[in-house]
């Protein structure tokens, strides 16, 4: 028998640790490689983590609440696969479910490894009723002792950056650090206007046509089949770039399916839940996708591969979204369809002016992957999509 290591893996691009929120397997319990073993909470949604192997689970090293980071050891699995590459590669460090978080800013000068930390008695009176350890304090007494005036310094200087600014959000954070990252990425954007007339009368038609059960159709749902579309009459566009541009293994990856994000906001921040393969799918189908992945992400339920492998995201602001807007992208995918909102314009008709209901378009492209003339090429292709009558329901 092998011990396999159950580790927690990268989930999104800006994960830094997550809190174990529930274990769905007791140890002495058989798992099977694949099923989900635990969830955990990230700054975006509670995540299933599959179980790395067929076998029985031995031990759980991180319990509930604690916190880990990506490849950090959190569980055992005794398997019979003495195979798998995970008992071969060295152990990563185990999470310390106990380990203190210092709770004061001084913490790292006031590690004195293998020294009694000295203190005064009142000092560890107030420490202790502020379930503050000493050893955690730096002393400016004699020899490093820590007095009375250390411990209110510590008590203190938290209280006033508490009252400076709140604490920022986990989930504004994780949008602050993605965004962050998006910066730097060198990107352009293509404008066109799309007319929505025959899809008006499409939707109607449709919509008598689907199954009791079935949701309701969207523009995101038409917004999803065209992109899909297009996507694959311009396959440069369905990729993400990977690498440093001045390395060796710089390099664009081809996607394997029309894997488009959909920009959903919740509370204090946004989710992009990704609806995979979605060139194999009907309206009808996609309807209902969007519609789950939509609940889930506003319930905090979305899994792991809910949250990976899009090349390209839709942001939609609605009916009451500006005319026009211009989206950031969400990296490491290529591009992102930001959609103005609805609004009667006049236009010109076979010499005559008439209204016609019209949103702009704006696609944010990642100028590593694509330029100006191949992204102008596909935005007009996505119009002539939405424009046309050509949909498939099933």
């Amino acid at each position: 028998m092998t011990r396999i290591a159950q580790e927690i893996p990268k989930i999104g691009l800006v994960m830094e640790d997550v809190k174990v929120v529930r274990w769905l397997k007791n140890v002495g319990d058989n798992v099977i490689a694949g099923e989900p073993l635990l969830e955990v909470e990230t700054e975006k949604s509670v995540v299933e983590i599959e179980a790395a192997a067929t076998g029985r689970l031995t031990q759980i090293l991180v319990q509930v609440d604690s916190r880990a980071v990506v490849g950090d050891q959190v569980a055992w699995i005794e398997s019979a696969q003495a195979h798998i590459a995970a008992a071969t590669t060295p152990a990563p460090r185990t999470a310390d479910p106990k380990a203190a978080v210092p709770t004061s800013p001084m913490a790292a000068t006031a590690v004195r490894s293998g020294e009694r930390i000295r203190s005064t008695p009142v000092a560890r009176k107030l420490a202790a009723e502020h379930a503050i350890g000493v050893d955690g304090i730096a002393g400016t007494g004699p020899r490093g002792r820590v007095q009375l005036v250390d411990v209110q310094r510590a008590i203190d200087v938290p209280r006033a950056a508490a009252a400076v600014a709140p604490s920022l959000a986990p989930m504004r954070r994780a949008v602050a650090r993605a965004m962050t990252t998006s910066a730097g990425i060198p990107q352009f954007t293509v404008v066109r206007a799309v007319e929505w007339t025959v899809l008006q009368s499409l939707r109607p038609e449709f919509s008598a046509r689907l199954p009791a059960a079935a949701p309701k159709l969207s523009v995101n749902d038409f917004l999803l089949q065209a992109l899909a579309r297009a996507l694959g009459e311009f396959p440069a566009l369905n990729a993400t770039f990977s690498g440093d541009p001045e390395a060796a293994d710089a390099r664009i990856v081809a996607a394997s399916g029309a894997h488009i994000g959909l920009v959903v906001a919740v509370d204090n921040g946004l989710l992009v839940p990704v609806i995979h393969d979605v060139e194999r799918l009907g309206l009808v189908e996609i309807a209902g996708r969007r519609q789950d992945c939509v609940a889930r992400a506003l319930l905090g339920r979305l899994k792991r591969e809910d949250l990976e492998g899009a090349t390209v995201s839709i942001s939609n602001l609605g009916a009451n979204g500006p005319d026009r807007f211009t989206a950031l992208v969400n990296p490491p995918q290529s591009a992102i369809l930001a959609v103005g909102r609805q609004r009667d314009c006049v236009v010109p008709r076979d010499g005559a002016m008439v209204v016609r209901p019209l949103s702009d378009l704006t696609l944010s492209v990642d100028h590593r992957v694509a330029d100006g003339r191949l992204a102008a090429q596909f935005i007009a292709r996505l119009v002539a999509i939405l424009e046309g009558r050509d949909w498939r329901l099933e």
